[in-house]
Order: C-alpha cells, then sequence, then structure tokens
C-alpha cells in the first residue's frame, strides 16, 4: 500500500513538473453567439477556465464571440486555416459537407438534447477522422428539440407553400424546399433583420433562443412539438494542437469528451426549457399544439428525408444502414431517441 502511495504521489510529482515546464499558450476560441447566450458564460467559458486549471494556467483561451471573426457558415473554416484556435460551428450551415453528421438533424429523431449529446459523441467517436479529419475534433452537442416560428400562424405542413423560411439546418432547409416553401440560410445573428424586414417568414429555432437574439417581437406564433435538433461541434485547428506539449495535448484531450459535451449543453437545455412556458404566459404570443392529425402531417411529410440521407451516405461508398442502426442504438441507450 506504502510502495502504491508513494508511486502515486511521485506521479503527481513528475505531471506538475511537465506542467510547470509548459510555455503558456494563448489561445483564441470563436463563435457567433451574443455573450449573454448561456453557451457562452455556462458552456465555453466553463470549459475554458477548466482548461486553464488543469494545464497549470499555461493553457488560456480568449473569446471572439458574435460573429467577430466570421459569418456562421464560415467557423469550420475559421478553425482549418487557424483563424482562431478553436471554433463553435453548426456544420448543417454548409450542407452536403459532413453527410454522417447529418443524421442527428433528422426531424422526429432525438428527443433529449443531453442524452442525444452524450449518445452523438459516442457514435460519432467512429467517424470524426474519417469526415473532420482536417481539425482536431473535440466534441459534439445539441440542444432540446426545437420548433418552427413564425409571423403568422403556421400548422400544417401545406402552409408552408410561398412562405421562406430560414432553416436550422440543410435537413430543415431540404424539408422546407419539399413542401414548396424557400430557405435563407444565414446565422442566428443576422435571423432577427431578415425576419424584421419581411424577407423570411419563419424561423427553426430552439424555445428560448428566440428572445435571446430579438426575435420574439417578430414572430408570435409557436407549434408546439418537437421538430429538430441541431449539431453543433467544437473543433481545433490541427497544427496549433500538434504544437503544444504531450501534456497540454492531454489537458485538451481530456476535454474532449462526451461528458464535456453533455456539460456545455446543459446551461442552454435548462435556460431554453422555459421559453415555452414563458410564450404561453404572455398575451403577444400563441403557442400552437397540433392536432394528432397535423403531427401526423408533419411526420408523415419529413420521413423522406431518412432515405434522402441514407443515399447520400451510400453514395459516399459507406454503409448507411450499418450507419443508422449504431446511432439508433446509442440514442437508446441513453433514452434519447424519439
Amino acid at each position: 500500500m506504502k510502495q502504491r502511495i508513494l508511486g502515486a504521489i511521485a506521479a503527481c510529482a513528475i505531471a506538475g513538473s511537465a506542467l510547470a515546464e509548459d510555455k503558456v499558450v494563448e489561445m483564441t476560441f470563436s463563435h457567433d453567439l451574443p455573450t449573454q447566450h448561456p453557451l457562452h458564460a455556462e458552456g465555453f467559458q466553463v470549459w475554458a477556465d477548466s482548461i486553464a486549471e488543469a494545464s497549470g494556467g499555461t493553457l488560456k483561451i480568449g473569446f471572439f464571440p458574435a460573429g467577430q471573426l466570421g459569418k456562421a457558415e464560415d467557423e469550420y473554416d475559421i478553425a482549418k486555416f487557424g483563424i482562431a484556435d478553436f471554433v463553435w460551428a453548426n456544420p448543417g450551415h454548409t450542407p452536403g459537407r459532413f453527410p454522417i453528421m447529418s443524421l442527428g438533424e433528422l426531424p422526429f429523431f432525438i428527443k433529449s438534447g443531453l442524452g442525444g449529446t452524450v449518445a452523438m459523441n459516442e457514435w460519432y467517436a467512429d467517424y470524426m477522422d474519417q469526415e473532420m479529419g482536417d481539425v482536431k475534433f473535440c466534441v459534439v452537442h445539441l440542444h432540446d428539440p426545437g420548433t418552427l416560428h413564425s409571423r403568422e400562424e403556421i400548422r400544417t405542413p401545406a402552409q408552408i407553400k410561398g412562405t421562406t423560411i430560414r432553416p436550422a439546418n440543410g435537413t430543415i432547409g431540404r424539408l422546407m424546399q419539399s413542401l414548396g416553401g424557400s430557405s435563407v440560410q444565414v446565422g442566428p445573428s443576422e435571423a432577427r433583420e431578415v425576419l424584421e424586414r419581411g424577407a423570411a417568414d419563419g424561423i427553426t429555432f430552439p424555445w428560448r433562443s428566440i428572445s435571446i437574439f430579438g426575435m420574439d417581437d417578430v414572430v408570435h406564433y409557436h407549434l408546439d412539438m418537437p421538430l429538430y435538433v441541431t449539431n453543433f461541434i467544437i473543433v481545433m485547428n490541427k497544427d496549433r494542437y500538434q504544437a503544444l506539449s504531450e501534456t497540454q495535448q492531454a489537458v485538451i484531450d481530456d476535454h474532449c469528451t462526451p461528458g464535456w459535451g453533455e456539460k456545455i449543453a446543459a446551461g442552454w437545455v435548462g435556460f431554453d426549457n422555459e421559453g415555452k412556458r414563458l410564450f404561453e404566459e404572455s398575451p403577444d404570443h400563441h403557442v400552437i399544439a397540433p392536432t394528432g392529425d397535423e403531427l401526423a402531417q408533419w411526420k408523415d411529410a419529413s420521413a423522406f428525408l431518412l432515405d434522402d440521407w441514407k443515399q447520400r451516405v451510400n453514395a459516399a461508398g459507406l454503409d448507411a444502414e450499418a450507419i443508422y442502426q449504431g446511432f439508433v442504438e446509442r440514442l437508446e441507450a441513453h433514452d434519447a431517441k424519439f
């Protein structure tokens, strides 16, 4: 027992010495959210502070929020080309680029942001190097299901015809186009302006995030159904990661886990769950509960998207059915399958 204790003390001393010898590295993190968003303070900042502490203060991360370094659809490349060291990005802003991960965008598929986050990290570990090998992949996280918010009442898929919707991702964009609508793809910080000037009739978005971005005075109708979730990723410039010491790389690796994905998402999920209640209590907003028949219409209208996803993945030379069943297995293991 004494030898084991002495061995553990010695190991800690060696690790501490290695950290002490590491040079201080100041890194940048780009995202397009306002700093008042719970993901910034309760997710990204907590994560960065933990990295700083675990590295003995040698890894310091500074933030460039609100799209200061580029548009939402450019975030992945901002990391890839080293404009920033870390980014938070929505892969769905570049439809077709990451076909495997886009499975998580299917409507009426995932019911839990937290369980879905853990499941997706576990499942995507087998594919991240194949699909995102030009960056250091860290984590993916989800939000609880979002829905359609509109300027005028929309209850059924048929009412999408002739409208313009800002979709959350490429998959939802294809759904809207299949229903006779148009899509306008802009980042969340730009979406309010698009809605306010009438260039869009609605937006698919998480519940309370509508208020964070100031859209609650533009869209007043909200469909109470779990339409979709979006995959969000934190990735790092690969050269920057490889330039770190082994002990610093180990610190980053320890913060790129399913558990950290869940921690990063937790504050947003808790915050966002209040959104529907606040709209229900507001005289200026209308939360619309679709009938069983109306909900069935939405499910039927979106059912083609799974076959569409399988065709695209098979065309890339992959076994779409095996990939799909693997994700379903992880979702069911975490009670996150809709």
